[in-house]
């Protein structure tokens, strides 16, 4: 058969379009998307002393902080009869899932740029390789809250009333999975033009961190204030995977309604431009 004759399945040239998303190229290679992610996973920690079971460290260190910071000095109120260390715990597995996979995200172009302009492949593949990984932590992570929380309903007496709420925790982490990956996109975008503004980076998300009801319940926000925290997309999702696992929450179904479009709106815009500015950014870089 002749080259004339071949059926041509892509073409690979420097043109970069808006609606540039080839989804038969991008599952074609999934092979690539499952090495990355077995990399990415497993490069963290080779020559570690404990090795996985960092994936567990940190967030433990994280709530007996938490529990002795703002429950024991500060006295936060985090309302109903639940257990610090579930609601602090509960909070900071899902916030871990999307401040990793965020930051990830956001150097894309920094931290692969080295395999970007040697090798062609569909560039979606490497943020979809971090997410993957990010949540594979997170599996395990939510894991050791699973085992926390039978032992408070074996041996602590707290009772949990499961609802249909439960049900909905598969689209709670599509949604927070989706917005990390949105956001980092957006960001890398940025931060690869104006190498200054990872800085901004750093602070946006320590300010985030204390607008999401990670270390609160939205309940116990005074009305007055309440609004900022409610502006904040991933206000519903938070409560909605407490109000999932641990029986206690505060969701609506605007409030919902609005963090999943707002996630969808930012996920597109992230695509279309991340496939137009994706090529001329290596040039830059």
């Amino acid at each position: 058969m002749s080259l004339s004759e071949k059926k041509v399945k892509w073409v690979i040239d420097s043109k970069s379009s808006y609606f540039d998303l080839n989804i038969k190229e991008l599952v074609s290679y999934h092979h690539l998307l499952l090495r990355l992610v077995k990399k990415e996973f497993l490069i963290n920690y080779q020559q570690t002393l404990l090795g996985p079971l960092w994936v567990l460290f940190q967030p433990i260190v994280t709530t007996v902080t938490y529990v002795f910071v703002f429950n024991n000095v500060i006295g936060v109120s985090i309302g109903g009869n639940l257990p610090p260390v579930l609601f602090y715990f509960t909070g900071i597995v899902l916030w871990n899932f999307f401040n990793d996979s965020f930051s990830a995200a956001s150097k894309i172009f920094r931290d692969n740029m080295h395999i970007f302009s040697k090798v062609y492949f569909p560039r979606l593949i490497v943020p979809f390789a971090l997410i993957i990984t990010q949540f594979l932590r997170f599996l395990i992570q939510l894991g050791l809250l699973i085992i926390i929380l039978a032992y408070f309903m074996i041996f602590e007496g707290f009772k949990v009333t499961f609802t249909w709420y439960l049900v909905a925790l598969p689209l709670v982490l599509f949604i927070v999975g989706m917005l990390s990956l949105s956001t980092g996109l957006l960001f890398s975008i940025v931060t690869a033009k104006y190498r200054d503004l990872t800085n901004f980076v750093d602070i946006l998300i320590r300010v985030l961190l204390f607008i999401t009801p990670v270390i609160y319940p939205l309940a116990a926000v005074k009305p007055q204030i309440r609004w900022v925290v409610q502006l904040n997309p991933l206000t519903p999702l938070f409560e909605l995977f407490r109000l999932g696992l641990l029986g206690q929450g505060t969701i609506s179904i605007p409030l919902l309604s609005y963090g999943i479009i707002f996630t969808l709106a930012s996920l597109f815009a992230a695509i279309l431009l991340f496939n137009k500015q994706g090529g001329k950014l290596i040039d830059v870089i």
